[in-house]
């Protein structure tokens, strides 16, 4: 994936703000919010008011002190079929379709596309507005829609202008880049791809070759030891025009890392603890992604319990995305499964998972509807399973690396 952030705080619980990113095709929000009282129950809404319109509210995040002003349109269908979408308009102009949605004896129910994010409210006796709660994962807000007249209609921004590819056949290289040390101790890591802008945060040599040569940092070998230790913030912007692809992107890291770090390493092949996944016998019950997306999306809106979402991501992404950000061991693909694909994942960690994010999981939670393990989850869920043994893979010998010259 092209977008992983991850903040530490002292219980652990993941509490950031609703934020939309774009990443060539793929979508990722995320929102994990402070607990919030329930509504008071409102009087039943009268019957013959209609629920296809214009709403709008304020979703208030107690802990940045921030309001986001949240649009939702509904439409009814000639066959009566409710479709709505959704608009943080505070951050981007990007609707988010709703996955379901119904109206009921005046009670409004809906999920969303992609992302795990759902609400459920009670329509007012005078049908001006909905009092409920909008809910991430488990985690609870207060959310009062009021019904959008012209006057007072918030006006929503102009989505994002369409990702405009780099050429196919482009060699690109950064034009510009920038390499700083990271602050002392600050928390969390992120490796993040916005259009033609590459990112990373608090992200180790060893981070940046694992990533972008798609590799576990156990099949580094023979690198000194500031290598795993000692953090660093990159900018970089290509030479050449256009959103680039996955192995474009490659291309262009890879270069840095052998012109700024002088990385040099050869290649062997060697036995190693693994996890090997594959098809269940239950079968796929992933849905079909968007083949010519660009970049994948992979990404965490939660981590405990750990809310994972993917979009037009094939095998071999979610594979490289475990091993190098959950799991302590290579992930060797072998489902058969071609093409891109969507699903959510959601599990209870473990203490072994999430090094990657640079997280110490809390103990897991004793809790009757705590979400599985990941390997349960990864069979009930998607279909595919996850076995632990013993694997032929490559590893990466350093053969020269020094700290990065001057910007």
């Amino acid at each position: 994936m092209m977008e992983v952030v991850a903040e530490r705080k002292p219980n652990y619980r993941r509490r950031v703000l609703l934020g939309i990113v774009c990443l060539g095709g793929g979508l990722l929000t995320s929102l994990c919010s402070a607990q919030a009282p329930a509504a008071n129950p409102a009087p039943a809404a009268d019957a013959t008011h209609k629920i296809d319109d214009t709403w709008q509210g304020t979703l208030h995040i107690p802990e940045a002190n921030r309001d986001l002003r949240i649009v939702l349109k509904i439409t009814k269908g000639n066959d009566g079929v409710l479709k709505g979408i959704w608009y943080s308009i505070d951050q981007s102009g990007q609707g988010i379709q709703t996955a379901t949605m119904s109206f009921q004896d005046g009670v409004l129910k809906y999920t969303s596309q992609i992302i795990e994010r759902t609400y459920e409210g009670k329509m007012s006796a005078d049908g001006r507005s909905i009092s409920g709660t909008w809910m991430e994962g488990d985690k609870p807000v207060s959310m009062l829609y009021e019904r959008a007249t012209p006057a007072t209609e918030w006006t929503i921004p102009p989505p994002p202008p369409p990702v405009v590819p780099m050429v196919a056949d482009a060699n690109p290289s950064f034009e510009v880049a920038t390499i700083k040390p990271s602050e002392p101790d600050k928390p969390g890591k992120g490796i993040t791809v916005r259009g033609t802008r590459f990112m990373t945060r608090n992200t180790t040599l060893n981070d940046l070759i694992a990533f972008f040569y798609g590799v576990q940092q156990k099949q580094i070998v023979g690198a000194p030891s500031w290598v795993e230790t000692d953090k660093w913030d990159i900018e970089g912007q290509p030479d050449v025009p256009g959103t680039p692809n996955k192995k474009q992107m490659e291309t262009m890291v890879q270069k840095l890392l052998a012109d700024r770090f002088q990385l040099k390493f050869h290649k062997e092949s060697k036995e190693l603890s693994a996890y090997v996944l594959t098809e269940s016998k239950t079968g796929n019950k992933m849905t079909a992604g968007d083949q010519k997306a660009q970049l994948p999306g992979l990404g965490f809106s939660s981590i405990s319990p750990v809310s994972l979402t993917v979009v037009n991501a094939t095998m071999g992404d979610f594979a490289q995305f475990l091993q190098q950000l959950v799991l302590d061991r290579p992930v060797v693909d072998q489902t058969a499964l071609e093409g891109k694909w969507n699903f959510r994942l959601k599990w209870t960690a473990d203490e072994s998972q999430m090094s990657g994010m640079g997280m110490k999981v809390p103990p897991p939670s004793d809790a009757a509807d705590a979400p599985p393990p990941l390997f349960t989850a990864i069979q009930e869920q998607i279909g595919l399973k996850l076995d632990s043994g013993k694997a032929q893979v490559p590893v990466l010998v350093i053969d020269k690396v020094e700290k990065p010259s001057a910007n």
